[in-house]
């Protein structure tokens, strides 16, 4: 074996277990004839189709001297039986107690390599992503606002975590750990339960899938029921960033699921979501945004960053549209709000002297875009304070 092999192998024990070792083996065809508990076990490979089946021997006492040598021969041993490099070896050993979940950037490359930011943005989006999925799990009614459930924040602090990337464009590997297996119940009867880890994995596969065919196919009855498809406005918001690099050709979506439990009716096919589908997503995510947001009357506190006047008044008065950033319910927003008159001259005036704009009207998420509508009323008493006797005037530049 060369010294990278070795050190490939290496690494692979530093990673792994005896136990996790033990219950790959017996979910492959490989049957334990002795053990010496806390000490070793002996394995033999059943579908082996040599005459003598090849047996291997895991250490498990840990605390041996010798305990990583002989682990680290061990996996060697496996990987040559399996014809598999220390990688895969790897993969398939997670997979047997773990939902694995891959996310293939399809781009150009030269060296194999993505820039650092698109990296950073992809890793804050898969986080949004399985946010989403674990609150949709855990809470269908959910309006992924505010405080999660319990379950959501201990799933993404300890049971789901970010894997070796692969070959092949560039690929994130994300594990979802099932947990240790329950022992059988006492009287024999199976009692088959789902844990909560792979009810989250079921509900993005079944979220992602659901999204792909929207795309395709529109389907207002789909927005019914949104969360019985695994559909979120966070899930769908978080494929849109990921995908926001131009020189993006694809994502490509696959699931590779634990062998050491039933395997589930979703996510057995790659999906793959290619230019033409990735421009359908915001008008899936503005349908979903207006059902876990429903109009509402809101007062915005914010910095005017933009003012785009209307030409289109009839009237003398001046008008046209202005950008209020405002934290709403935690959340940083980019709020369109149309102005007339005075309103207007107030608004240029908090823009032009960066002070803070109050408006409060029917807040909405329309044509990909936060909106107020309705009755608009501007709160300019800051301002008159700031400014001193009078009012702005309308037609300031």
């Amino acid at each position: 074996m060369t010294r990278s092999a070795l050190d490939s192998y290496r690494e692979v024990a530093s990673a792994l277990t005896p136990s996790a070792v033990s219950q790959f083996l017996a979910s492959h065809d490989w049957e334990l004839e002795l053990q010496q508990p806390k000490v070793r076990e002996v394995w033999r490979y059943a579908a082996s189709p040599l005459a003598t089946a090849p047996r291997v021997m895991i250490p498990l006492a840990t605390d041996f001297a010798d305990f990583t040598p002989r682990f680290v021969d061990a996996l060697e041993s496996l990987a040559h039986i399996h014809d598999w490099d220390a990688g895969k070896l790897l993969e398939r050993v997670i997979a047997a107690r773990a939902d694995l979940f891959f996310v293939r950037l399809d781009q150009e490359m030269m060296d194999g390599t993505i820039p650092f930011q698109q990296a950073e943005k992809t890793l804050q989006a898969l986080l949004k992503m399985m946010k989403a999925a674990a609150t949709t799990a855990a809470d269908p009614h959910h309006s992924h606002r505010g405080r999660r459930p319990a379950a959501v924040n201990d799933f993404l602090d300890e049971d789901v975590r970010l894997g070796h990337t692969k070959r092949g464009s560039f690929v994130f590997t994300i594990v979802s750990r099932l947990g240790e297996a329950d022992p059988p119940p006492m009287d024999g009867r199976e009692q088959p339960t789902i844990s909560f880890s792979r009810h989250v994995m079921e509900t993005l596969a079944r979220g992602l899938e659901s999204t792909k065919r929207l795309t395709q196919t529109w389907s207002q009855e789909a927005f019914a029921s949104p969360s019985s498809l695994g559909l979120s406005a966070g899930l769908v918001e978080s494929l849109e960033e990921m995908s926001r690099p131009e020189h993006l050709r694809s994502l490509d979506l696959s699931f590779e699921w634990a062998a050491a439990e039933r395997k589930p009716d979703v996510g057995l096919a790659t999906i793959v979501l290619d230019r033409d589908l990735i421009a359908e997503l915001p008008s899936v995510r503005e349908q979903l945004v207006r059902g876990e947001e429903p109009v509402r009357r809101e007062t915005l506190i914010g910095s005017v960053k933009s003012l785009v006047r209307d030409e289109s008044t009839p009237s003398e008065e001046e008008a046209g549209t202005a950008i209020v950033v405002a934290e709403i319910n935690g959340k940083t927003l980019r709020v369109h709000v149309p102005l007339a008159g005075e309103d207007h001259g107030w608004a240029i005036m908090a823009y032009e002297q960066r002070l803070p704009f109050t408006v409060t009207g029917d807040l909405a998420y329309e044509r990909r875009a936060w909106r107020l509508s309705g009755h608009i009323e501007v709160d300019s008493s800051f301002l008159r304070h700031r400014m001193g006797p009078g009012t702005p005037e309308s037609d300031q530049p």
